[in-house]
């Protein structure tokens, strides 16, 4: 499907000023974006423009009553220098997910693969090579109406722009587990949406946690404070004597598509893995009886992210280091492996570049 995607370029490109040796993290935007509005009832002017600033209206509702929803991905080169993406289309479902749980319209997958491609292929040499590092990949809708009243908008704006970035955790991650405050409602909040709101609500208990020298929070469910859900900005998995356990989905916790690789890699290669409800008790009781090896997070930004510690009402699990565990390593290993083309791809999930060809 053709959307006749309209290209203006920048007409100077920042490039040349990014030290790809030293990128922070989400600071560092490439030349351009691609923009589409939904207005009458359709996504209409789909365009890629030179990144920059946009204007909004003081009463544009996402501003108020807070219809804002986004994904984060990521494009890679491999060996030979090919750009690819990781599953795209995965990323393209749960936008849409999200977006008719906040009540906002979908955007077409196919849009949203076209735009993805065009916008990817003309800045594909803002994707850096040093390993560990890729171009993140930021797409999100959100409402525009210039109106006050809690009600759906029924205007929007959807973009996508991408910025080069370095490892997101350079180091092992230590955890914090909260009986305080809860990320979502198990059952029929917005836990299972990739929500901007979800995100806030967050901000403080991770602040509070980085106060006590934890760098995330895990959560914990809403009803009872029992059963780990996910960290602040990862899923979560145990190895506990030998089998890989992570928390099954419940609505409250994010389906995270780095979450559904490992669960596809892992059983392949061997490994019992296990989704299901998993106390926090339980934790402590595997950490005391020496059956706790290993704790790593998954997402798209951080890929796999090794857990040091994890604290728990004043108890402290310390875990092995990084050289002496074997399935958070591994599976980071196949998951850059098939991302550089040294690991053969037999599920079909990396997807090279086509550009201009999408639109021949």
């Amino acid at each position: 499907m053709k959307f006749n995607i309209k290209i203006t370029k920048a007409q100077n490109s920042q490039l040349g000023q990014v030290d790809f040796d030293d990128i922070p993290f989400g600071r560092v935007f490439s030349d351009h974006m691609f923009v589409a509005d939904y207005k009458d009832g359709e996504w209409q002017s789909p365009r890629i423009v030179p990144f920059g600033r946009f204007e909004m209206h003081p009463a544009a509702m996402v501003l108020h009553y807070g219809q804002a929803i986004f994904e984060g991905m990521k494009a890679s080169k491999s060996h030979d220098g090919t750009p690819f993406f990781l599953r795209p289309e995965m990323h393209a479902k749960r936008l849409n997910n999200s977006a008719r749980r906040m009540c906002m319209p979908e955007v077409p997958e196919a849009l949203f693969l076209e735009a993805l491609h065009t916008l990817v292929d003309l800045d594909s040499d803002w994707i850096p090579p040093q390993e560990g590092s890729a171009l993140y990949i930021r797409p999100y809708m959100f409402a525009t109406d210039e109106f006050i009243g809690v009600k759906p908008s029924a205007t929007y704006r959807f973009i996508i722009f991408t910025g080069p970035v370095g490892p997101y955790y350079p180091k092992p991650v230590s955890l914090i587990a909260d009986r305080q405050f809860a990320r979502a409602a198990v059952q029929g909040g917005t836990g299972e949406a990739k929500v901007a709101g979800n995100y806030a609500a967050s901000l403080l208990p991770a602040k509070l946690a980085n106060e006590k020298g934890y760098d995330q929070v895990m959560w914990l469910d809403s009803r009872e404070f029992k059963y780990i859900q996910e960290v602040g900005t990862m899923n979560i998995f145990f190895v506990i004597d030998g089998t890989v356990v992570t928390p099954k989905l419940d609505g409250g916790i994010l389906p995270g598509i780095t979450r559904d690789t490992i669960l596809k890699l892992l059983p392949e290669h061997g490994y019992k893995v296990e989704e299901r409800p998993i106390a926090i008790d339980e934790l402590v009781d595997a950490y005391k009886a020496g059956k706790l090896q290993e704790v790593f997070g998954s997402g798209t930004a951080a890929v796999v992210a090794h857990v040091s510690k994890v604290a728990y009402d004043g108890f402290e699990m310390e875990l092995p280091p990084v050289e002496e565990r074997k399935v958070g390593p591994f599976i980071k290993a196949q998951i850059d492996g098939m991302r550089s083309g040294k690991i053969e791809d037999k599920h079909g999930w990396i997807v090279p570049v086509q550009g201009q060809a999408v639109n021949a």
